[in-house]
């Protein structure tokens, strides 16, 4: 698959319109003005809570540079909040956009990878494991099992600078479940919770695989592969003509996309402005 700007702007909107179910969300069930929710630039800031993972700008730089004063309103909305605002740059963004955060003091601290495939021309035979459709009666559990095995690292890859507490780690999912679109997965062996995933399928045909966590005592089983194939069938199955997922750079989770079909599409810079 051929990452062109066209297919880059898709995935980055759907992106922003994840992020925004989610801020609108915490306008409703919490103080709505300490919700940071401002378009610019084609993108989205959203900030929710202090610490919260989906306090970031997203979706930008696709137009050229941002509106000066906008992103400068949006950087006092986070400085407020004593939060810094955390930048994912695609690199498919225009380096005019990258030259301007560049200029503001951003700094650069990690890399994110987002690797796509068609779902349609998923191939591979259906795993041994069984991949079921989690019911809304275990959500809770659902949660508890995925946190608990998403702290739990698997030590591949280069790393990310964000370390979230299992508190926020545990309200990221209940927000990101609330979300239209999304749907749940797991995985059990020989009666035993194994692993599970999510997915969010977005109204412009773009299939989010948005989390997966294996428990480290089931992990070198084919869990992650199998979560991979049910969802691409799935997605196959919905219309969607692209899926998604974002690893980080030579990370297991990598791998197993690329043997699952999946091809690097492109990047995203994480770019950082402390609050001054």
């Amino acid at each position: 698959m051929f990452a062109s700007i066209e297919l880059g702007r898709r995935i980055e909107g759907a992106e922003v319109r994840m992020m925004t179910a989610i801020a609108e969300r915490a306008r409703v069930t919490g103080p709505a003005d300490a919700v940071v929710l401002e378009a610019l630039g084609g993108g989205v800031a959203t900030f929710v809570r202090p610490h919260a993972p989906m306090n970031k700008l997203i979706g930008v730089g696709f137009d050229g540079p941002l509106d000066a004063d906008r992103l400068a309103a949006v950087e006092r909305a986070f400085a407020v909040r004593q939060a810094p605002l955390q930048v994912e740059l695609a690199t498919l963004a225009s380096c005019a956009a990258a030259q301007q955060f560049a200029a503001r003091d951003y700094r650069l601290q990690a890399f994110e990878n987002v690797l796509g495939c068609a779902p349609a021309a998923f191939t591979a035979p259906p795993s041994a494991l069984r991949v079921a459709v989690a019911d809304d009666a275990g959500r809770d559990a659902w949660i508890d099992h995925m946190a608990d095995s998403f702290l739990a690292g698997d030590g591949t890859g280069a790393g990310s600078p964000d370390a979230f507490a299992r508190t926020e780690v545990v309200a990221a999912m209940q927000e990101m479940l609330s979300v239209p679109g999304m749907r749940r997965y797991v995985v059990h062996i020989d009666g035993a919770w194994a692993g599970g995933a999510s997915m969010r399928l977005d109204a412009a045909g773009v299939a989010q695989l948005c989390g997966a966590a294996t428990v480290p005592a089931f992990r070198r089983r084919g869990v992650q592969s199998a979560l991979l194939g049910a969802r691409l069938r799935d997605a196959a199955a919905a219309g969607c003509d692209v899926a998604v997922i974002t690893t980080q750079p030579g990370s297991k989770s990598q791998h197993n996309a690329h043997r699952q079909g999946f091809a690097l599409l492109y990047a995203r810079a994480i770019l950082v402005l402390p609050p001054t």
